[in-house]
């Protein structure tokens, strides 16, 4: 949270997407080399000391923000909060925020339980992967994660200056990530990876939701709006990853493998949630729509029902 306010101070919002995007790019190599380099690492050095050197880079990349990087003043110079009070409840009350929160919530962090708990065990029990399969697939889908940050983070600049809103790309991944999520659950013959990289991209998607939300308020609140967003993401994941795990054990295991159709119910469940986020996102844009669709009949048929009057003989009018 605290980046994503350092980005807000330091660059135009009109960039934000983007930049967000290079950072949840950099931070993703955290889950790149939570898999394939730290289990070569493991063997080598063990994991005290990799905690070790963790935490030695933690302090001076710590170290290196704190006395290298100067401070800005886009707080002050942005100001817009005009006295009135700046609380978590203008927040949850906002109904921008109330219209993109579910998606994002159930998106996003249904991608991190997914990733980071139930692909392994998908992997093994209905793929049939071994140890060292799950981790190459593993590493694979955190790759996808650094890249589809970046690719993000371009698509919402460019798209920005297209006048295409960060709202509608959002959806577009929520939509895509239901998809493989679907693949998954109907076993479409396609390599596993191919849905599962899906799966792990729309983790990167606080790329969109962050830029969404810094713009719907004042810079002063940027941090917490962000922030009350990102605990809607972790309270989901948490909730997906326990529940889960409920609907798989209704099912009995066999020599530690829980069947296929277990994940299906408990991925179908989920999905079927997700779909009714994307529903609600979409309601205002649908209810535009209407209205439009109608009123283009009305004018076709009143269109058609006049050039009919003319083309008619009529009585009075000799031709």
């Amino acid at each position: 949270m605290a980046g994503l306010k350092a980005i807000v101070l330091w660059f135009p919002r009109d960039r934000v997407a983007f930049v967000n995007g290079c950072m949840i790019m950099l931070g993703s190599f955290g889950a790149i080399t939570a898999t394939a380099p730290t289990d070569w690492l493991l063997n080598w050095i063990g994991w005290r000391s990799l905690f070790e050197v963790l935490t030695i880079a933690t302090l001076v990349v710590a170290g290196l923000i704190y006395f290298a990087v100067p401070k800005s003043d886009g707080g002050s110079k942005n100001s817009v909060s005009s006295g009135k009070p700046l609380t978590l409840r203008c927040i949850f009350s906002d109904p921008r925020f109330l219209r993109i929160a579910p998606l994002s919530a159930t998106c996003i962090g249904s991608s991190w339980a997914m990733h980071s708990l139930w692909a392994a065990s998908w992997l093994a029990d209905v793929e049939g992967f071994d140890r060292q399969g799950v981790i190459n697939q593993l590493f694979t889908m955190a790759i996808g994660i650094s890249l589809g940050a970046l690719l993000m983070g371009t698509l919402a600049d460019r798209l920005r200056k297209r006048g295409i809103a960060t709202e509608a790309l959002l959806a577009v991944f929520g939509a895509l990530f239901m998809l493989a999520e679907l693949a998954l659950v109907l076993r479409v013959p396609l390599p596993c990876i191919l849905p599962w990289s899906v799966v792990s991209v729309v983790g990167a998607a606080t790329v969109l939701s962050y830029a969404i939300i810094a713009d719907y308020f004042p810079i002063e609140i940027a941090a917490r709006a962000n922030g009350a967003l990102n605990l809607l993401h972790f309270g989901w994941a948490f909730t997906v990853q326990y529940g889960i795990g409920l609907i798989v054990n209704l099912w009995a295991s066999q020599d530690g493998h829980y069947p296929m159709i277990a994940y299906q119910a408990a991925f179908g469940l989920n999905l079927t949630i997700q779909a009714a986020a994307l529903i609600w996102f979409a309601l205002p844009w649908l209810r535009n729509f209407v209205p439009v669709a109608r009123s283009d009949v009305q004018v076709s048929f009143a269109s058609a029902t006049a050039e009919g009057s003319i083309l008619e003989p009529s009585h009075v009018v000799d031709w």
